[in-house]
């Protein structure tokens, strides 16, 4: 018996419009982050921990938003030349750094949406672990299949500049 090729057409496109609409939802939420609070989701998720955590070291920072030591150092940056954090040397420990928002910063974060993965992660939480795993598996197959087994990512659903690895930005179209 050969396989319906039409059922097989049907589901590879059907895979790719939920792909399209994950990318798509994504990029919405994003844009709209964007545009009500000037932040994209790391630098919010960045205040999110500042906030959060109180007085942080960079590392710590980094490590509660899955993202290296020098992307937080170039975030914090960008906040702090928007005077939306500060960074202070411990007294305690000259090594160490630690950061702070400002009011400006704080005032923002209070009328900020929450970041996309949060409401994520609340409804993929309330699945029962079966549900979990095999959602899991098939993303991490998608990932194989697309030859995105070796691309870095961090948990942060954020649209943005694709680097390569040349280091030169790839734009979408």
């Amino acid at each position: 018996m050969t396989p319906d090729r039409s059922s097989s057409v049907d589901n590879y496109e059907k895979v790719l419009v939920a792909l399209r609409r994950v990318i798509r939802a994504t990029d919405l939420h994003s844009k709209r982050l964007s545009k009500n609070a000037g932040l994209t989701a790391p630098q919010l998720l960045i205040m999110r921990s500042i906030r959060d955590l109180g007085e942080v070291t960079i590392g710590t920072i980094a490590e509660k938003v899955s993202l290296s030591q020098a992307t937080v150092t170039t975030i914090l940056d960008r906040l702090e030349h928007r005077k939306l954090v500060y960074r202070v040397r411990s007294t305690r420990d000259k090594r160490k750094v630690h950061a702070h928002l400002t009011d400006e910063g704080a005032e923002i974060l209070a009328r900020a949406p929450n970041p996309l993965q949060e409401d994520f992660i609340k409804k993929f939480q309330s699945l029962q672990e079966w549900e979990q795993t095999m959602i899991l598996a098939s993303l991490q197959r998608v990932a194989n299949m697309m030859d995105a087994d070796d691309i870095d990512a961090s948990p942060v659903l954020d649209v943005g500049p694709v680097l390569r690895e040349d280091g030169w930005k790839e734009t979408a179209q």
